[in-house]
């Protein structure tokens, strides 16, 4: 038994959630998302609840229970709440700034990096060393929030780098004389 999938998502009342088979859509303050579960998942919804249980006993269906909920409980905070991942660049003369619908680093290369900010996801600059990535699909926010860190990831000895707020680099000791 999936104790993820068992729980019942609650739908806030500023949030209308549509079921028509497979396919769950919610609409919110931030926008609409869906999502299409697979065949083995039976998701149903009464006295503003979503329930999401398994079509049979195989092992593909409960593997899929807890996804599911989980993947249609992101659709109902992403629409009423949003999503955020914080990011923080550590290194001399390493910093971001946004410009319009693009992402200015400058991170030790012979040339700034302009990273296009996709649609549906907003990316701010607190400080020069701070982003943070907001946006109402999680996966789209983590997807973007990873390629901008990809562009310099954190090394083991001095920390340099772009790094989660919430990552804890492993250090390594340098060389000894």
């Amino acid at each position: 038994m999936s104790r993820i999938g068992k729980a019942p998502i609650a739908v806030p009342d500023k949030v209308t959630a549509t079921i028509t088979g497979q396919h769950v859509e919610v609409k919110g303050p931030k926008g609409t998302l869906a999502f299409t579960c697979p065949d083995e998942i039976e998701v149903a919804m009464a006295d503003g609840q979503i329930t999401v249980m398994p079509r049979g006993k195989e092992k593909r269906a409960r593997q899929m229970w807890g996804m599911a909920r989980t993947r249609v409980a992101n659709l109902v905070t992403g629409v009423t709440d949003g999503f955020t991942k914080k990011l923080e660049i550590n290194g001399v003369g390493y910093r971001a700034q946004v410009q319009g619908k693009t992402l200015k680093l400058s991170l030790g290369y012979s040339h700034d990096v302009d990273y296009a900010i996709p649609d549906g996801v907003e990316v701010k600059t607190p400080k020069p060393t701070e982003i943070e990535v907001a946006g109402a699909d999680i996966q789209v926010v983590g997807q973007v929030a990873a390629e901008i860190r990809d562009w310099r990831r954190p090394e083991p000895y001095k920390g340099k780098g772009i790094k989660y707020a919430d990552e804890y680099i492993f250090r390594k000791e340098g060389k000894k004389k």
